[in-house]
């Protein structure tokens, strides 16, 4: 089985240092260097937008994982894609056509995903789950970092996955929220396979050797 991806959420990290976070990251086994964009409308918060994902594109050798918690996504994909990023996931509750929303972020060469918040059931992605590169299921209420992760979670995770081997296989199922080392292996096991990691990541004492552990996590991880 291959190894899980890891998106770390710069969101936990210290933006007086960007730039040295944006290099730990570069020589850590993340996959992604995942980024909250929040608008205080959508979720009760705001976050960073286009100038701050410029400037972290600069520094950046691992793909950008841009998560839209805003109103109106599609006026912005090609201001996002110009800023620098590879994959865009935007809210189901956030997108009255979503399906136009996919064909955005597609027609400007990123991967595109839909994100679910806890309380929004996965079966809701029935017809529009074959168009999908990766679907992002909150497993805490989107607009704040370092919540306590949501268990309920992974039982939609388990029915996202089957709902992914009848339709689209090769979709990716990502979970963002309270992710740390004992409920990533769940995760793993219910049909995760790509992780989001913030503050778990930021405020441990070494973070390469976070996001390593949880880059090797696999179904036949043991849990303490």
């Amino acid at each position: 089985m291959a190894n899980t991806l890891i998106a770390p959420s710069l969101l936990a990290a210290d933006f007086a240092n960007i730039e040295k976070e944006v290099n730990m990251l570069n020589q850590s086994e993340a996959d992604f260097i995942h980024l909250d964009v929040m608008d205080g409308v959508f979720v009760p918060n705001i976050s960073f937008g286009l100038p701050i994902i410029s400037a972290v594109k600069k520094h950046a050798k691992k793909a950008l994982d841009v998560h839209l918690m805003i109103v109106e996504p599609d006026k912005y994909i090609a201001d996002f894609k110009k800023a620098g990023a590879d994959w865009i996931s935007v809210h189901y509750e956030a997108c009255p056509h979503l399906h136009r929303s996919i064909q955005n972020i597609k027609s400007h060469n990123c991967k595109a995903g839909v994100v679910l918040n806890p309380h929004t059931p996965v079966e809701l992605l029935d017809n529009i789950l074959p168009e999908l590169d990766y679907v992002l299921l909150m497993s805490v209420n989107p607009g704040f970092g370092g919540q306590k992760f949501i268990p309920q979670v992974i039982e939609k995770v388990r029915k996202l996955k089957t709902m992914c081997d009848d339709k689209n296989p090769a979709c990716h199922i990502e979970v963002d929220g309270g992710v740390n080392a004992v409920n990533a292996v769940e995760l793993v096991r219910a049909g995760a396979d790509m992780l989001v990691a913030g503050s778990f990541v930021f405020n441990s004492e070494n973070p390469t050797k976070v996001i390593s552990d949880l880059k090797n996590i696999s179904a036949d991880s043991y849990v303490a």
